[in-house]
């Protein structure tokens, strides 16, 4: 059975209180990075997987981008998305993304941001993507990062006696699959794959691997969040952008 955990009432007020904060790591980390590798927008199809409130989906078409399906597992995302983020131009589907069935070759452009750490089978996904996408189409996602997920206890930071961070533990690298954490609520599943199967799995479909980036925050976040300085230390994200092979 697929996670909603974004449909438990606890877990979503919480993030959404936490998001209408205006000061996490998506607004000045993961974010800008996305939106900068995003330069091209004009005229294009885009779909966005794993769209909750729909805030890339409009950034899309302020930028030119002439159509945005977004897909969400969860109602409650899409309802918000509905409120925030309602445009003609953006068409709302609410269920698992991996269950999404597109024409084939009928995007230029498919994004996902920190959605493709939830789906259990990455493979049979992104072979689905690759079939949506039109020649030459591009495929950005963010992901959280391998060295984040890797420890099967996801407790990473080592303390000293004042508390303060001596140095990030990594363990279980290799072994691949099911990691469970709390946050905000107990039993918040994601999957831990390593740096090879993102990539080998892109290419494996066909895809051509175009850049892989590793956030650094943005002035204003180091000023507003001081402990975003730690990405100097380990990265929280990843971003791969590959594309479709015109022939």
């Amino acid at each position: 059975m697929k996670q909603n955990i974004y449909d438990d009432p606890t877990f979503f007020q919480a993030y959404m209180n936490l998001r209408k904060s205006g000061e996490t790591y998506n607004d000045y980390l993961e974010q800008p990075a996305m939106k900068e590798e995003l330069t091209d927008l004009g005229g294009k199809s885009v779909l966005d997987l794993g769209c909750g409130t729909g805030g890339l989906a409009k950034f899309c078409v302020e930028n030119g981008a002439i159509s945005v399906v977004g897909v969400d597992i969860s109602k409650k995302m899409i309802n918000q998305a509905l409120k925030e983020n309602q445009d003609d131009r953006i068409q709302y589907v609410c269920g698992p993304i991996e269950d999404f069935k597109g024409p084939p070759a009928s995007f230029d452009l498919i994004v996902s941001s920190l959605a493709l750490h939830y789906i259990e089978d990455y493979d049979t996904l992104i072979r689905q993507l690759h079939t949506f996408l039109k020649p030459g189409g591009v495929f950005i996602f963010s992901t959280e990062h391998p060295v984040v997920t890797a420890r099967k206890t996801m407790k990473n930071w080592w303390r000293n006696d004042k508390g303060e961070k001596l140095h990030w533990a990594m363990d279980h690298y290799r072994d691949e699959g099911k990691r469970e954490q709390e946050w905000y609520v107990k039993g918040v599943v994601k999957y831990h794959r390593t740096l090879s199967t993102l990539i080998n799995g892109l290419i494996t479909q066909g895809f051509v691997l175009e850049r892989l980036v590793e956030p650094l925050p943005t002035d204003k976040g180091l000023m507003l969040l001081p402990k975003l300085k730690n990405e100097e230390r380990r990265p929280s994200f990843l971003i791969l952008k590959s594309s479709k092979k015109t022939s």
